[in-house]
């Protein structure tokens, strides 16, 4: 005789939960509900609507109730809020929002798959603001057309995280003045400070009002005031700051609430109750890296777990390894990855870790090819196991095919050794016959030998205030383009002939384009007998990032004569 499984929450963890429990069986009677009008839509393309890229609201949704019945004779009940559970009857309280009507619908095992909701702060004045928030088709729509209505322009969006920056994109991409505010001193927090530069200059350049470390303390009419006093008119405001796991039902029900505020689950997905399941937003899981709990909004991860959790009502294996966290974002014409552990995240947790980084800089495919770019590219691993704790990579390219590889030598607990045999497709259109992924384990495995040593660019703007020496070992051409102020220029071609001029009593800082040339003549200086020589990796190009944007919105004194960024 079949089971009745009811699943709370019809997006992507719910709507793939009820799929997968039809596809392992014919006989349980399978139930959604969703408070909302859509199920199964595609909620990471909402902020594409805003630009027209999505043309219709209606495209992003992918299935209705009649296909959900037709195809998998699933019942998806739209517009119908779950209330309440009691868990001791096995009973849920479902109220009909259109009716107003409410009912009682028992279950075997339940779902949940509540999701999380937009956060959005008590302000003084908000009352005075157009204020939206993006979490499903009818508020994209609702934002949409507002702005079409009114013919707004000026904008501000609360939050440089994923969702903020996306609908910042596609807002201004339609014509909007944008502005992004944001309290701590980057946007984008899976990329560290050094990396998330390149994004702050992208948004500049496609003038979008970037604010960084200042919070907004109130709203007017048509304004948002900040922290500082600083006052940006806005005729709607996008609030982004994050979301907050929805564990009302939960609590309510008397199911456990874990250490992040979300809901407590097993490896199987099973709350403190055995019969009612949680997935999705409303979780913590297991971080495999930190050996902590954790919040993880992605979809991809949600659909995950629904599967698992499906497979576990079916008595099915459930192999439960954890999370690391991946996630890809578009800006303009960039793109940006990241998997892991990033040095914030290790600086936050506190976590006990001895841990090396590498930041290279290498051509997403053959130089040969017209539309090659740089990518920027960054690896943490631990020291000395050569373990990889995680991984950034930005350019104009490809940047989510290498992240993946990254991503999926942590999941088999891999080393930097691991990257330097990989075997990758290559040809000219698509890479290069030795990827920036081999190059990331050449560079950590030299590391790790203590073959070299290397400073970030974080640490130029110091050393140049110090006095320091430092050598670009650049072309003449390249130097009188721009430079490190009060940097030496011994060229590569030149350097073996000059050598005489490095000093040895002090430490000498090198660096080129990229880091490559200035490692070869770190290398060379060492076979000399130079013990005091260390490469500045990422070199000028990312220095020029590094330094630009706050150098533009500060009005501070630069360390170089000009910037290079190609």
């Amino acid at each position: 005789m079949g089971r009745r499984i009811l699943i709370v929450g019809g997006v992507a963890g719910g709507a793939s939960a009820a799929a997968r429990l039809r596809r392992l069986s014919e006989e349980d009677t399978i139930i959604i509900f969703e408070r909302g009008p859509h199920v199964s839509y595609s909620n990471c393309s909402l902020p594409y609507h805003l630009s027209g890229i999505v043309p219709e609201a209606e495209d992003l949704v992918l299935m209705s109730p009649d296909r959900f019945r037709r195809q998998y004779n699933i019942e998806a009940r739209i517009n119908n809020e779950v209330i309440s559970i009691d868990a001791a009857n096995k009973t849920i309280r479902v109220k009909d929002l259109i009716s107003g009507d409410i009912y009682t619908e028992g279950y075997d095992k339940l779902i949940l798959s509540p999701g999380a909701s937009p956060i959005v702060p008590r302000l003084p004045g908000i009352e005075k603001a157009n204020i939206f928030t993006i979490r499903n088709v009818v508020d994209i729509d609702k934002l949409k057309r507002f702005i079409e209505l009114y013919g707004y322009k000026d904008i501000a969006v609360i939050g440089g995280g994923y969702v903020g920056v996306e609908a910042a994109e596609n807002l201004s991409l339609a014509g909007g003045n944008v502005t992004i505010i944001e309290a701590t001193e980057q946007i984008l927090r899976p990329f560290d400070y050094d990396m998330v530069q390149i994004f702050h200059k992208v948004l500049y350049d496609n003038r979008v009002n970037l604010i960084v470390k200042d919070r907004v303390e109130s709203f007017d009419t048509d304004k948002v005031i900040l922290s500082s006093g600083r006052e940006i008119k806005a005729d709607v405001v996008v609030m982004a700051i994050g979301v907050a796991p929805e564990t009302g039902l939960a609590r309510e029900a008397g199911l456990d609430i874990g250490e992040t505020g979300a809901i407590r689950v097993n490896e199987f997905y099973q709350t403190s109750n055995p019969d009612i399941y949680a997935i999705g937003d409303a979780i913590e899981v297991y971080n495999s890296l930190t050996g902590l709990k954790m919040k993880l909004p992605l979809a991809g991860p949600a659909l995950k777990q629904a599967r698992a959790a499906a497979d576990h009502i079916n008595g099915r294996d459930v192999d439960n390894r954890g999370f690391i966290g991946s996630s890809a974002i578009k800006v303009f014409d960039h793109n940006g990855a990241a998997t892991g552990l990033n040095e914030a995240m290790i600086k936050a947790l506190d976590l006990k870790i001895d841990y090396e980084t590498v930041c290279l800089i290498q051509n997403d495919k053959v130089s040969l090819m017209p539309d090659a770019h740089p990518m920027h590219f960054k690896l943490l691993f631990e020291v000395p196991s050569g373990r990889i704790l995680g991984a950034q990579a930005i350019g104009r390219g490809d940047v989510t095919k290498r992240v993946d590889v990254i991503a999926t030598v942590i999941k088999l607990n891999g080393t930097v050794a691991d990257l330097k045999d990989l075997e990758l497709c290559y040809a000219p259109p698509f890479s290069t016959a030795k990827d920036i992924v081999n190059y990331a384990g050449y560079i950590g495995s030299n590391l790790l030998n203590s073959d070299f040593r290397q400073v970030g660019v974080d640490k130029v703007r110091r050393l140049v205030e110090e006095g320091s020496h430092i050598i670009d070992i650049r072309e003449r051409r390249e130097y009188v383009r721009g430079h490190v102020k009060g940097a030496v220029n011994i060229p590569l071609s030149e350097l073996r002939q000059n050598a005489s001029l490095i000093p040895k009593d002090k430490p000498v800082y090198l660096y080129c384009r990229s880091g490559q040339r200035s490692y070869n003549a770190v290398k060379a200086l060492v076979n000399m007998g130079y013990d005091n020589v260390i490469n500045i990796a990422g070199s000028f190009l990312d220095l020029s990032y590094y330094e630009y944007f706050n150098d533009v919105t500060t009005g501070r004194d630069k360390i170089v004569t000009d910037y290079n960024f190609r």
